[in-house]
């Protein structure tokens, strides 16, 4: 196993030696490779920075979809993009089921309610996606409300861009193999047992359902207007900084105002 001078540098550092000694076998790969991330990671938060800032003095309107199968890692990335960011100037909007208010409303009206004011932007961790996915699989909608879904929402999007608010859209894509190793390992903890859901214990068995609903949402709403972004998310420290270089390479900030740090290429 080779090491450059570099590497031993990076190594030779407290958070190199906690991630050493916190696992039960040790790995200085695996060390390195984590440490280079959280390096990596730094530097694409303070892009953020700047990015959050020129939203709020140009008063742009920003909407970030993160969708993707249970345990893909979602709200995890979400919470690495916006780790050093104004809260003031930002929304992270995770709905819970509708209630029976919601359920008489126009199906796109509760995610209306969170859309951003001049200066924010707005994170879904799931969004109005749920019809075209998760619902349809699991019966909370009707073949005709899910069949409404689909031949509106395109032109919904499409009335946001002519708004002049920016939509960015992610799908995080993973194995049914760690999808199950996930759902294992958040059952198994103690601080994470809260996360299992009764729709997440029936995953894996629709997993050829998900996907089928999951390639026909591609095939309609992959749209040149508003398009799809699909994140590798089998590795989470992967998935996380690709999506956040996504996000900086498609809102047209300026990087050169405010925080100086090292450029991004892409």
């Amino acid at each position: 196993m080779d090491f450059s001078a570099k590497d031993l540098k990076l190594l030779n550092k407290k958070k190199a030696l906690i991630s050493l000694l916190s696992r039960e076998k040790t790995s200085l790969t695996h060390t390195l490779r984590y440490i280079k991330y959280e390096k990596d990671l730094k530097k694409l938060q303070l892009e953020m920075i700047k990015l959050q800032n020129w939203v709020f003095k140009n008063n742009k309107k920003i909407i970030i979809v993160f969708e993707g199968r249970d345990a893909a890692g979602k709200g995890g990335a979400i919470r690495r993009a916006i780790q050093n960011l104004n809260p003031r100037k930002l929304k992270v909007v995770a709905l819970p089921k509708p209630s029976k208010i919601e359920e008489g409303q126009w199906y796109f009206q509760r995610y209306i309610n969170h859309f951003p004011k001049n200066g924010e932007i707005v994170f879904f961790d799931r969004s109005w996606y749920n019809r075209a996915i998760v619902e349809p699989v699991n019966k909370f909608c009707s073949t005709n409300e899910y069949k409404n879904f689909m031949d509106n929402v395109n032109k919904f999007e499409k009335i946001l861009t002519d708004n002049n608010i920016i939509l960015l859209k992610f799908y995080f894509s993973i194995s049914k193999k760690t999808q199950e190793k996930r759902f294992n390992e958040i059952q198994n903890s103690t601080l994470k047992k809260w996360k299992y859901t009764a729709v997440d214990s029936k995953a894996q068995n629709l997993w050829n359902k998900y996907s089928n609903y999951k390639d026909k949402m591609f095939e309609k709403t992959n749209t040149k207007n508003s398009p799809w972004n699909i994140i590798s998310a089998d590795r989470k420290i992967f998935a996380r900084t690709k999506v956040i270089k996504l996000i900086l390479k498609n809102i047209p900030y300026d990087s050169n105002t405010l925080i100086h740090s090292e450029k991004i290429r892409f």
